[in-house]
Parts: structure tokens; sequence; C-alpha cells
């Protein structure tokens, strides 16, 4: 058990068991195409970690475009300006 692992259940923090942990990483392994097409059916935890902070990057730069994209659409179309003024308060949320 690592040091960190124990430190956290003497401490009282929340606990959580391998199984668990491994259950977690199984799941997000299904959730991520990349993964779910491999041929091999079992990837690292730490690869499977990896890829799920690519996705949500990849994630995260898709909504910063399409905000974008949508910004830009806004100044040039004849929208009101109640309607306007909503959804550029939504995309600054």
């Amino acid at each position: 058990m690592s040091s960190r692992r124990s430190r956290s259940r003497q401490s009282g923090g929340s606990r959580i068991s391998d199984d668990q942990i491994n259950d977690l990483v199984s799941k997000l392994q299904q959730l991520l195409a990349e993964l779910r097409h491999r041929r091999s059916d079992k990837a690292s935890a730490a690869r499977v970690l990896q890829e799920t902070c690519n996705y949500i990057r990849s994630l995260h730069k898709e909504v910063d475009d399409l905000s974008e994209r949508l910004s830009e659409l806004l100044e040039t179309t004849d929208v009101s300006s109640a309607q306007a003024a909503v959804i550029r308060s939504l995309l600054t949320q």
C-alpha cells in the first residue's frame, strides 16, 4: 500500500478500496472510444487516466471553439438585444 493511501486512511479521509478503483478505471476505459477499439482487454490504469485527461482537454477545446464561433455568429446576425444578452451570459458561465 502506498504511503499516501495509508496516510489518507489514518487521517480519516474518504476510503476507497482497490476494487473500487479498478472498477472506476474499467468504467473510464469503456467510455473512451480510443481504448474501446484496442485489441487488448486491459490497459494500465495510468494509460486510462491519461487518455481520460486528454479527452477532457479536447472537449474543453471544442467547447471553447464552439463558443467563439457562436459569439461571432451573434455579432453578425440580427438577434434581439435581449436574446443576444441571454446567450452571451450563458456563454460566460
